[in-house]
């Protein structure tokens, strides 16, 4: 196809995407549908290939001109050659004759090939630059740098491209038990003293037990346990930014930039709510802060110290480790460990797969400080999603309406508990003496 048809495909192609993208706009601003967003990405795909197409052909198209003009004195279609161009110097000389007879050519021949052949191992060869008088009899520089030259010609490749400057993953959430609510108040019930007072039995030998040092009254022990009540909040993690409605119309990747941000912002504060909210105001109370959870200082060694905490969670909180999260500085502290022989304890930098200390998975979030680690049955964390993150878009925000200005408000709302507390144990991974 010619540059004209594939700028008009080009053309039908967007047209369709922002009729899809419209749809939704129409929908109340909803999110893309997984069809919507699929059919989409492909339609932009291809426009990007059209793309390449015409900027191809638009240059074949050039040289094709240029082919043309450079023919004009040359009989083009017969083959044969009418007349070399001149260039008027004074000499007669054609162009190529004026180059290989410069001061420059000559003296980089010599340099090059001593003998005047150029031998047939020489590679990377470059020769300098070689000025021509114009027609006008004056030196003319064509450049890419000045707007009144070569440069004038120079579009901007504008390519689409938007590298963000880029989030920590987050891996802690996936840990945790996820459950809905309906309710701004979630209840729940946990266990603070278990049955523990099961014994072996005599077989009773009197009817009616006087307390005879001979009398065994067979009567089994009485159990007893203890429960708590425990009561946490739906809270409100919300984020907004500004925006030009001229922004928005101007760029056609802004809303969807904007939108990408807020919500990645919410769910990396959620993240760090569920390990380290200290329960104040409208915080979470995270795992680390938390009531009941163990804890196990250094000894000996950062390998020591974490099995002896997964010990503690076995022995103590009745539980079994389901990940160790750490800082990925800690990671690499681990990785790096070499035995007396110089051999990584972990594999080294070949070494693939799921890294495990004591056979508990690890995983690295940079929302836990360095220096400390969190082992626990993750399962026993839960998160009550009351409201999914959503994104509402207003002007109503002070005189944003006169300026022309609307407000992106990005919010979750959520309740966060920790059901057996025991299940966790926070760790010191470094010696602080």
């Amino acid at each position: 196809m010619n540059p004209k048809e594939l700028k008009e495909k080009l053309k039908a192609t967007l047209l369709e995407a922002r009729a899809i993208s419209e749809v939704a706009e129409k929908d109340g601003n909803r999110d893309f549908t997984s069809d919507e967003r699929q059919k989409v990405a492909n339609l932009l795909e291809e426009a990007g290939k059209l793309k390449d197409q015409i900027k191809a052909a638009e240059g074949d198209e050039e040289l094709r001109k240029s082919i043309q003009a450079l023919g004009a004195d040359f009989d083009m279609a017969a083959g044969g050659q009418k007349q070399q161009p001149r260039v008027p110097n004074g000499k007669g000389e054609t162009l190529g004759e004026q180059f290989v007879n410069s001061s420059e050519f000559k003296d980089w021949m010599t340099r090059v090939a001593p003998s005047g052949h150029v031998p047939e191992s020489a590679k990377g060869l470059h020769s300098p630059a070689v000025e021509f008088k114009s027609l006008f009899g004056r030196k003319t520089l064509i450049t890419g740098d000045s707007d009144t030259s070569a440069g004038a010609f120079v579009q901007t490749d504008y390519t689409g491209i938007y590298e963000p400057l880029g989030r920590y993953p987050l891996t802690v959430r996936g840990l945790v038990s996820m459950r809905r609510t309906t309710s701004d108040l979630v209840e729940y019930v946990r266990q603070t003293t278990k049955v523990a007072q099961a014994a072996p039995v005599a077989e009773a030998n009197v009817t009616t037990y006087a307390g005879g040092s001979t009398e065994v009254s067979g009567e089994k022990p009485e159990a007893s346990m203890a429960w708590e009540k425990v009561t946490t909040d739906v809270k409100t993690i919300a984020v907004w930014i500004p925006a030009t409605k001229r922004a928005l119309s101007d760029a056609a990747q802004i809303r969807g930039i904007i939108d990408q941000e807020l919500n990645a912002d919410l769910e990396e504060e959620f993240e760090d709510q569920i390990v380290n909210g200290d329960g104040s105001s409208e915080n979470f109370t995270g795992i680390l802060n938390t009531s009941g959870i163990l804890t196990q200082a250094w000894d000996t060694d950062i390998l020591t110290t974490i099995r002896k905490a997964r010990t503690a969670i076995q022995t103590t909180g009745r539980s079994n480790p389901t990940a160790l999260v750490i800082n990925p500085a800690d990671a690499e502290t681990i990785d790096l460990l070499k035995d007396d022989q110089g051999r990584y304890y972990y594999g080294g930098p070949a070494e693939g797969g799921v890294m495990r200390v004591w056979r508990v998975p690890v995983v690295e979030s940079e929302t836990i400080a360095e220096g400390t680690g969190l082992m626990g049955d993750f399962r026993k964390a839960v998160v009550w999603d009351r409201e999914q993150a959503s994104l509402q878009v207003s002007d109503s925000h002070e005189d944003f309406f006169i300026r022309n200005m609307v407000a992106f408000l990005a919010e979750m709302r959520a309740a966060f508990g920790v059901i057996r507390p025991a299940a966790f144990c926070e760790i010191t991974l470094t010696n602080g003496s």
